[in-house]
């Protein structure tokens, strides 16, 4: 098999990098394509109390196992399986159990910090930035985190004017000028998709 092609999807919390990435794997065989989420690589906190592993940034570069990310995705690219971590986001901390992931002709990663490590940066052909406006990526994260997370809304806005605006602001927002691509508004923008998946298929004929 060829080097398959690294896309790396960054964005705010609540940008919408799920949709973006949804509409690529729905142009391109699932088949042909595996998907690698930056939080599945949170560092395990089962040495802390359930009440100090609330209270950590999640939102800081330090809470992620990036140089096993980067290990992994270097093993992908040399044609080797790898375990990704399964991370339980109600405990804030990592399953027993992993994930299997083979090497595919796409490898797509996404996650807020991506493009922050300048490792991780370089092992990616298409850098994708989605940017979507603050209140509309806020109400997003509001209803992910009390729906899929059991989060309180006292707590997901504390945590948010605490530790996720705040390290937007030095993080992520940055590193947009890494991006080769920037989405505006989300997976709704058909028109930057489409020239994403025209890009795609352009790489991959290569």
């Amino acid at each position: 098999m060829n080097q398959p092609l690294i896309i790396g999807v960054a964005g705010g919390s609540g940008s919408g990098k799920t949709t973006v990435i949804q509409r690529i794997v729905r142009h391109i065989k699932e088949e042909n394509l595996s998907l690698i989420a930056h939080d599945a690589y949170y560092r395990d906190l089962k040495h802390l109390t359930f009440e100090e592993r609330a209270r950590q940034n999640f939102d800081h570069p330090a809470s992620l196992e990036t140089e096993l990310l980067i290990r992994h995705i270097k093993a992908l690219i040399s044609g080797y399986s790898i375990e990704c971590p399964i991370y339980d986001f109600t405990n804030h901390i990592r399953k027993e159990e992993a994930l299997t992931i083979t090497p595919k002709k796409i490898i797509l990663v996404d996650g807020i910090l991506i493009f922050y490590e300048k490792e991780l940066r370089k092992l990616m052909n298409i850098k994708l930035f989605v940017d979507t406006d603050d209140d509309v990526r806020l109400l997003r994260r509001l209803r992910r985190d009390i729906c899929e997370r059991g989060r309180s809304i006292e707590g997901v806005l504390d945590q948010y004017e605490r530790y996720v605006r705040p390290m937007h602001l030095e993080f992520v927002e940055p590193t947009k000028r890494y991006a080769d691509i920037i989405i505006p508004h989300g997976g709704e923008n058909q028109i930057a998709l489409q020239m994403v998946n025209a890009l795609i298929q352009d790489k991959i004929r290569e």
